[in-house]
């Protein structure tokens, strides 16, 4: 709490030998430039990354039927979704999401598990073998999407009491969002938060 803050600043301060608090606020002071120089790359990669999604926007559709959305503008209408998830799933994954390949793209981001059977033993596990920058992206905004909407928030919420972990129930929401993102692109369709569908109305 606020109180506790103020209390622990309040409170004496702990013997030191002479010379430490110079030591360290000099330390401090060499570390300061280096944090202004991340801050100003993060900045610089950010205004680049944007720059390459507007350009990427702006390209002509590629040969065949018109279509009304462009498969980036299809991307970043659903929840969750933002710059580095989608610039990580246009750079690892185009060829994937260009082919509507639902069933590669979940193996390549690991959410298709991994059957192992002999005899009469029978074992479901976690991918392991995948893309894993592209695993990292798609946790991301699993995770992001069940904080600010309600229909993944409602998902992650009814697989706890079926005992799956937080990491598994994640993974859960994150392979109903490929699929809903496969369809929407198939479609032509971006996301509309007030659609039911039935897939999630049965979840």
């Amino acid at each position: 709490s606020a109180e506790a803050v103020r209390a622990a600043l309040r409170a004496p301060a702990l013997p030191v030998t002479p010379g430490t608090v110079e030591a360290a606020a000099r330390h401090v002071a060499l570390l300061l430039p280096r944090l202004h120089l991340i801050h100003a790359q993060r900045a610089q990669g950010t205004r680049h990354i944007d720059t390459l999604l507007a350009a990427y926007l702006a390209e002509a559709p590629a040969a065949g039927p018109p279509r009304a959305h462009h498969d980036v503008a299809i991307l970043q209408s659903l929840p969750g979704v933002g710059r580095l998830v989608v610039a990580t799933l246009l750079a690892e994954a185009a060829p994937l999401l260009a082919a509507r390949a639902y069933p590669a793209l979940r193996a390549q981001a690991g959410l298709a598990p991994v059957t192992r059977q002999s005899g009469k033993h029978r074992s479901v596990l976690m991918r392991y073998g995948c893309n894993h920058r592209l695993q990292q992206a798609v946790y991301h905004w699993a995770r992001v999407s069940a904080q600010c909407d309600a229909h993944r928030r409602a998902h992650d919420t009814a697989l706890r009491p079926r005992g799956h972990s937080h990491p598994r129930a994640g993974r859960g929401v994150a392979d109903r969002l490929l699929a809903l993102l496969i369809a929407m692109l198939k479609s032509d369709t971006l996301y509309d938060a007030a659609r039911p569908r039935k897939r999630e109305l049965a979840a």
